[in-house]
């Protein structure tokens, strides 16, 4: 094709602070390509604040304009991104994502176990950071504290790397943890989860119907809205006259972490391909999109049903990207964090990462955790219920435990 390794992905850093960071991707296409780089950009912990993406179903060129922390590991960023790319030696043309094609086969979970002497504000966020750090993907997690004080936390992991097998990486990541947590650490061990040790770590498939009705709804609700819904205005349309053979859909709507992500995988699970698009967002807030789009069979959308059900999707996706509810449990408060699946069956990245920064923030500790994925209405939820420890110190109002949470995962802070 004329495009070298090097040339694929091509990372501009900004010469000053508070400028972006260009990345400019030229690859072949694929139907869901853009949600895979913008799954690597957001894990990356980077905000996308403007977009300009063309291809011709074959080649595709995509430019993005990201802000984000200063210490942003730009070589691993753009291996990631090559890695989500179609291989540059591949001369089979477009690759249209489907759900039943056979998948790759899934990485090894690992079993983290250690043991703290103590409970600290914050501990758990500090370990999920050293294992972000370390590109260790975290499946699901049990932290169950005992009556004297004492911590045991329960890791299923898996390595972006693949090479969590090895003695050097499982000591780098025990070394890690130990250079965080010091003297409150009393052991550490990683193993290979076994099948049915993996099996156990998942949580009961039982949600309460109050929990499953309010949290998971996929339409609009009709009575009251919450505030933060009220104030977040989002305008979907379509428009079928502006090309011959392209829908064009706009998107007006306030911007939030991961927005670019939460639209082009509502896409992909639709198999619908982008074959321009433009976006940006203002300084008041605000993103607008333009996305000229067609269906797997290369037309247009032109059956109502179909540019409705898209419409309503994304109306949704937007308005409610996380569903998070601090509800009780008894005597207890537990706090619920839910996020759609990809179809490919990935989640949101940093989830946990942000739900356990924002409880630091609030000085609220967690008793324990269950992450665990759910089938409700025919579509896979990833959802995190968090049993909060409020017997140290003032208990935080548990209105402002979920705004400050929403707030974190939604990038409102």
């Amino acid at each position: 094709m004329g495009i070298l390794h090097e040339d694929v992905v091509v990372i501009n850093q900004a010469e000053k602070a508070g400028e972006p960071t260009v990345i400019t991707v030229n690859c072949l296409d694929k139907t869901g390509l853009g949600c895979d780089l913008c799954r690597v950009i957001l894990l990356f912990g980077l905000s996308i604040c403007r977009g300009d993406v063309s291809t011709d179903g074959k080649w595709c060129y995509i430019v993005f304009w990201v802000v984000g922390k200063p210490s942003t590991r730009w070589n691993l960023l753009t291996k990631r991104l090559l890695a989500a790319c179609p291989s540059y030696f591949s001369t089979s043309g477009i690759f249209y994502y489907r759900p039943e094609n056979q998948q790759p086969k899934p990485p090894d979970v690992f079993l983290l176990k250690f043991w703290c002497s103590y409970e600290r504000d914050g501990l758990l966020h500090d370990v999920t950071e050293v294992l972000c750090e370390l590109e260790l993907t975290i499946n699901s997690v049990k932290v169950s504290t005992t009556p004297d004080g004492r911590v045991m936390d329960l890791f299923f992991i898996t390595d972006t790397r693949e090479i969590l097998h090895t003695k050097r990486r499982q000591d780098e990541t025990i070394d890690s943890l130990k250079a965080v947590l010091c003297n409150a650490l009393l052991s550490c061990e990683i193993e290979l989860a076994g099948s049915e040790v993996t099996a156990c770590s998942q949580g009961s498939m039982y949600l309460p119907s109050a929990i499953t009705e309010e949290m998971f709804s996929l339409e609009l609700p009709n009575g009251r809205l919450s505030r933060s819904v009220a104030s977040n205005p989002v305008s979907v349309t379509v428009d079928n006259h502006l090309s011959p053979s392209l829908t064009l859909v706009q998107i007006f709507c306030q911007d939030h972490k991961g927005l670019i992500y939460d639209i082009m995988r509502t896409l992909k699970d639709y198999n619908i391909q982008v074959r321009y698009g433009r976006f940006c967002a203002n300084p008041r807030g605000n993103c607008e999109l333009d996305l000229f789009i067609m269906q797997a069979d290369g037309k247009k959308i032109v059956d109502r049903n179909k540019q409705n059900a898209l419409c309503s999707r994304l109306r949704m996706e937007l308005l409610r990207p996380l569903r998070v509810a601090v509800v009780s449990r008894g005597p207890d408060t537990e706090l619920l964090v839910a996020n759609p699946v990809e179809l490919s069956g990935r989640g949101r990245p940093l989830v946990f990462y942000d739900i356990t920064l924002a409880l630091k923030v609030l000085k609220t500790r967690i008793f324990s955790v269950k992450i665990g994925r759910h089938m409700i209405r025919d579509r896979e939820w990833e959802v995190y219920r968090i049993l909060l420890d409020e017997g140290v110190g003032s208990p935080v109002p548990r209105n402002k435990i979920e705004e400050g949470v929403r707030n974190k995962l939604m990038g409102w802070e």
